[in-house]
């Protein structure tokens, strides 16, 4: 079985350093709120460029903290993609804003930037992109939107730690960035755990505030908050691979150059880099016609693949009420031919020839 990510092979070659740090802290005996995290967030605020980073408990309550950090509730319009993880639009509805989906490029995915300014109404507050699979978003393009209707950019990275745009990461782009550290993210712990980056100091003195209950010092609360804490045995993990993510996303970039050749050459369409900042890859996500005939004969093969996204999120049976009447052409089109292939640091050449062997019999 040839899987989607090997987790286990990247545990084997970390092993030692990460069966260390875990008993560092089991030794410690300070599970919650601890040196580990403080240390964690401080070093990737480092990496991200930014002053501030504030570790919580999953990608999802990110979004949610950061939206409430900024001020956005009741009565706002947030607009963002409907080609997503519905934890995007999820935190919208939390903070009771309401999402405005704007379709997506063709060919990178990403929300389609000459889309955002027909969709402001006065009742909107933010915008909230999407840099999927790894590639980032054109932030000039956002951020040029934005200024002009004095608007908020909140950055959703939950799969883009370590794609930069001329060498500024995302999550240092807007007021604040969105990370998820899921196990099978390009930086991803054992468990769940997720941060917000920001260089707003108002956004991070409310995010410390939010992700511990409402309270600023101990046994005082100054506003109805959250248990969204990251702990210190994932602090731990992620602290160990913070110093391979560049090494992780550059394997991950060679195997998407192997796979770009072959399946072009099959007349398959392949995930565009249009230039606007590196691509990492935390999906490989390609189009074809034949999409069902290829995932049949992966999946004969025991080889991971996957649909992402196979139901736009405006066509949810969550949303369907609210936007029964919104048309969104591109993302309806590459939700039907979209298929994602096995992408990981630790795959090997024999790995990727068998993908593409497969491809190639399926397609006959």
């Amino acid at each position: 079985m040839l899987p989607m990510v090997d987790l286990k092979t990247q545990y084997q070659q970390l092993k030692s350093e990460i069966d260390t740090a875990i008993s560092q802290v089991l030794e410690s005996t300070q599970f919650i709120m601890g040196p580990q995290v403080r240390t964690f967030e401080q070093e990737a605020a480092q990496y991200l460029g930014v002053p501030y980073a504030v570790g919580c408990a999953s990608g999802t309550d990110a979004l949610h903290l950061a939206l409430r950090a900024a001020g956005i509730g009741p009565d706002d319009e947030v607009i963002t993609t409907p080609f997503t993880f519905i934890a995007t639009a999820e935190a919208i509805r939390y903070v009771g804003a309401k999402p405005v989906f704007v379709d997506i490029d063709p060919h990178t995915y990403n929300l389609a930037i000459d889309q955002i300014e027909a969709a402001i109404t006065p009742a909107t507050r933010a915008i909230l992109p999407v840099h999927l699979f790894g590639q980032p978003v054109d932030m000039a393009g956002v951020l040029a939107i934005s200024d002009a209707h004095d608007l908020l950019t909140i950055e959703d990275c939950a799969q883009s730690f370590g794609a930069d745009i001329d060498g500024r990461q995302t999550g240092s782009l807007s007021l604040a960035g969105c990370f998820s550290f899921f196990p099978s993210k390009n930086l991803g712990c054992y468990g769940d755990g997720g941060m917000v980056s920001t260089q707003s100091q108002s956004v991070y003195e409310r995010l410390l505030s939010l992700r511990n209950h409402g309270s600023s010092q101990r046994y005082h609360h100054q506003e109805i908050g959250y248990n969204s804490r990251l702990d210190e045995i994932q602090a731990a993990i992620l602290r160990v691979k913070l110093q391979h993510v560049d090494r992780f996303n550059q394997a991950r970039r060679r195997v998407a150059e192997r796979y770009r050749d072959a399946l072009t050459a099959m007349g398959i369409q392949v995930p565009l880099e249009d230039g606007i900042g590196t691509h990492v890859y935390h999906q490989y996500v390609a189009r074809s016609p034949q999409r069902d005939r290829i995932l049949a004969h992966l999946q004969k093969s025991q080889i991971g693949c996957a649909i992402y996204y196979p139901i736009p999120l405006h066509r949810q049976d969550v949303f369907a009420a609210d936007y029964a009447d919104t048309s969104l052409p591109v993302a309806e089109t590459v939700s039907k031919d979209c298929f994602a292939l096995p992408v990981f640091p630790e795959m090997t050449d024999t790995q990727i020839d068998t993908v593409l062997h497969a491809i190639e019999q399926a397609i006959g």
